[in-house]
């Protein structure tokens, strides 16, 4: 009995050693995290005729510049009409650059540097917007392509994805040219017009004929994350996210043949049945989730920025990854970021009440979290499914993850440092991008690919993407003009 006393003592003590233990090192990395914030003045605020600004974005959004893959010519009036309005806006900036229509509809100007050895850089953006969604045209507060400036908003589909970039990429391009600013390095615009639809047409035109050229990009911004206020938890300050990364795309379409029949007689297995079990499992079975690369940085840049508990949960992802993991699936916009994500989109089978149809056809979606790769998405989709008489396809236009860019460069300290110049009460901090973007195409041309557009956003505007209600405060938009402006000088000086 002694011996199990002295023994059971035992444990307890030991027990107590590592908890004193785990306890002193989760303290010691928490207490000894330093900021990563660099040390920036703020920028003087640049005059800029907000109003005037604004009026000539809600005209662009008055052009429903739609894009479709299936027809690409059905909007070409649209986009006709906007390149003239960019031309008639924005003269000295035309004056001083040179403009080229890319596969019938993409915009590339050059604004020539005046040192050929120093490496160009590229902005970019697209015209082209997604259309309203069936039945939704009520639900918004203006119609959506009025381009109503109201309430201090400038509203419509494009005020932010994505002709705000466009326009405010100009803007500022626009207001640098009237003051005689000459550009040390060369400047590409390059605003393609099928983003929403691939960006196959436009933007890798344009990337293709520049790799022709033998242009060599020092590196490419496009849109992408944003200036997120109370979305992240633990963080009181607004974090500017910068997409080092996106995650890749890839489309897979399902099909299954059964013996056609009436309906009176059912078999033991039917087309439709035998896709549904599939499409079940695939929903119920995700991809694991993980924390890796770019979220991990994000994650190490933010940490001395959090309130405690965050910030001692986040410096120590060894001991609290589940933790973590387990709070991010909650939501779906915090969810997309840990790993890659499975969407049934598209289901076809029958076309009768009491026939059995002798086919079943469906459309998952995947977006692909950097490391994983068509291939291996097509193995997670077979070994789910676990059925043979289901033909696997994946569709043509896939694309894995581009390259992750690294933050060491002079470019993203730049970008950096101009976030913090313009937005002075924001973090910054490296991210994945969730969703795709036209920069992709760009990676024949750059080794460095930057996805921000600084938008300010709660997590209510977070569904105005693609949604109902998109709309841009027009001091908002002010300082994303000011945004490129100081970007270009920072860069291109």
């Amino acid at each position: 009995m002694r011996r199990l006393t002295r023994f059971l003592r035992y444990i307890a003590m030991l027990l107590l050693a590592v908890i004193v233990a785990v306890a002193a090192i989760v303290t010691f990395n928490a207490v000894s995290l330093k900021s990563r914030q660099i040390a920036v003045a703020p920028l003087a605020v640049a005059p800029i005729d907000a109003q005037k600004a604004a009026e000539r974005l809600a005209a662009a959004i008055r052009f429903r510049t739609i894009s479709d893959a299936n027809a690409p010519d059905q909007n070409a009036d649209a986009f006709a009409g906007l390149h003239a309005h960019i031309a008639a806006s924005f003269p000295a900036f035309h004056a001083a650059a040179r403009r080229e229509i890319v596969a019938k509809y993409s915009l590339l100007y050059t604004w020539e540097g005046s040192d050929p050895k120093a490496a160009p850089i590229a902005l970019l953006a697209h015209q082209d917007v997604v259309p309203i969604a069936p039945g939704t045209d009520g639900d918004w507060q203006a119609p959506p392509f009025d381009g109503v400036i109201r309430d201090g908003f400038i509203w419509g589909r494009g005020a932010w994805d994505d002709k705000g970039s466009l326009f405010a990429i100009m803007e500022a391009a626009e207001s640098l040219a009237k003051e005689g600013f000459k550009p040390k390095q060369t400047i590409y615009f390059a605003f393609g017009h099928d983003e929403e639809v691939s960006g196959l047409r436009g933007a890798k035109a344009m990337a293709d004929l520049l790799a022709s050229r033998g242009v060599k990009l020092d590196f490419v911004l496009d849109e992408g994350l944003l200036i997120l206020n109370g979305v992240l938890g633990g963080l009181n300050k607004p974090a500017a996210l910068i997409g080092v990364a996106e995650k890749g795309y890839a489309t897979v379409t399902l099909k299954v043949s059964a013996t056609p029949g009436h309906s009176s007689l059912p078999p033991k297995e039917t087309a439709i049945g035998m896709m549904s079990a599939a499409l079940a499992r695939l929903e119920q079975r995700q991809m694991p989730s993980q924390i890796r690369g770019p979220l991990l940085e994000m994650f190490d840049t933010l940490a001395p920025e959090m309130t405690p508990f965050n910030r001692v949960v986040l410096s120590n992802l060894w001991l609290f990854k589940p933790l973590v993991l387990r709070d991010f699936a909650k939501a779906p916009n915090t969810d997309a970021a840990i790993h890659t994500t499975t969407a049934l989109t598209i289901f076809n089978a029958g076309n009768k009440d009491n026939v059995l149809p002798g086919k079943a056809e469906a459309t998952v979606n995947f977006r692909l979290l950097p490391g994983d790769t068509e291939a291996s998405v097509v193995e997670h989709v077979r070994r789910t499914i676990a059925n043979d008489r289901i033909q696997i396809e994946p569709a043509p236009g896939n694309s894995n993850p581009p390259p992750i860019t690294g933050t060491t460069s002079f470019a993203y300290r730049a970008l950096n440092q101009t976030i913090r110049e313009v937005f002075p009460d924001v973090v910054v901090a490296p991210s994945l991008m969730v969703a795709a973007t036209d920069s992709r195409n760009y990676t024949n041309v750059t080794d460095k690919i930057f996805r921000f557009f600084p938008v300010r956003a709660k997590a209510e505007d977070l569904n105005r993407f693609h949604g109902t209600n998109e709309r841009l405060s027009i001091d908002n938009y002010a300082d994303i003009i000011r945004f490129y402006r100081r970007l270009i000088q920072n860069t291109a000086s």
